[in-house]
């Protein structure tokens, strides 16, 4: 499908099997359940989704997986960058290859590299393919941050830039990218408590791990902005809120797999050096996670 992103995009979780291998089979149940709740797109091999733990061909694998789940009913997001531009530019022209519908490149993340390196990294793979290309802005991880200065200047020089996820948390930056350059590229909120406000600023989506976990509620949220049902928007909103600061105020990806864990859903512990949630953590999930269920949010139609 041609790319139309909008709305809320789950940034997909790796599913691991008790051997610490893929679980292919739990991955194509996370694009069911994202598809089901009535998220309006996927990301693939983002922060959320373990990236950095994955070898390249598993990167790959975990691409082809979800495109061919989710068969052209939602559209596929790829994260593709990689810390040398070689490697961004193989897994960036096998995503378009295997039917992605945009790239996510995330600047390289180890090595300290100036503003003008960083520019001609973008440059270079995203002139390897066709294929719409989101900015993947996520300082605590790079070192950088892609301020609106700068990204104004990709939008200018990089034909095929059409998107930024901004996870910098910096909600005055994200408005300035929202309100200075929506003629020139749109913003996605990568930070999951932003999500409302975000919304109501024009974002126009949001990309949250915490989909995983409550695809539906988020899809309500969205909906309700949408239809300009204010006050229905700030009711979901707040009755999901705690869940997702909740998972916000832990270790990340431990807790959201702790969290669908106990929604019944195993898809593994996360790879080393991460830890597995806590006994405490996960009790404190559930709590959050049972008060929700009170409020039992009905799947979009």
């Amino acid at each position: 499908m041609s790319a139309n992103l909008h709305g809320i995009l789950t940034a997909l979780i790796a599913p691991f099997a008790h051997d610490g291998s893929l679980d292919e089979a739990g991955l194509k149940n996370l694009v069911e359940r994202s598809i089901a709740g009535g998220v309006n797109g996927l990301v693939t091999c983002g922060s959320t989704g373990e990236f950095s733990a994955m070898t390249h061909e598993e990167r790959k694998r975990v691409v082809e997986v979800v495109v061919q789940a989710a068969a052209g009913r939602v559209p596929v997001v790829a994260q593709t960058g990689a810390t040398t531009a070689r490697e961004a530019i193989e897994l960036t022209r096998h995503a378009e290859q295997v039917g992605a519908d945009v790239v996510m490149i995330v600047t390289p993340y180890y090595e300290p590299i100036s503003v003008e390196e960083t520019v001609d990294y973008l440059k270079t793979v995203s002139a390897s393919v066709s294929v719409p290309v989101m900015l993947y802005n996520i300082p605590p991880a790079t070192g950088i941050n892609l301020d609106p200065e700068l990204v104004e200047r990709l939008a200018d020089e990089i034909p095929n830039v059409r998107y930024i996820k901004d996870s910098s948390g910096n909600m005055e930056q994200a408005l300035q990218l929202i309100h200075n350059l929506g003629d020139k590229i749109e913003t996605y909120i990568g930070w999951d408590v932003l999500t409302l406000a975000g919304l109501l600023e024009g974002a126009a989506g949001i990309v949250a791990g915490a989909a995983n976990v409550v695809p539906r509620e988020l899809a309500n949220v969205y909906a309700a902005v949408r239809d300009n049902d204010l006050a229905k928007a700030r009711q979901l909103w707040n009755e999901v809120y705690p869940v997702i600061d909740g998972l916000l105020t832990e270790p990340f990806i431990p807790a959201i797999k702790a969290a669908l864990k106990i929604q019944g859903q195993d898809f593994g512990e996360p790879r080393l050096p991460i830890h597995p949630a806590s006994k405490e953590t996960s009790a404190r999930i559930q709590g959050l996670l049972e008060q929700l269920s009170d409020h039992a949010a009905p799947v979009n139609s």
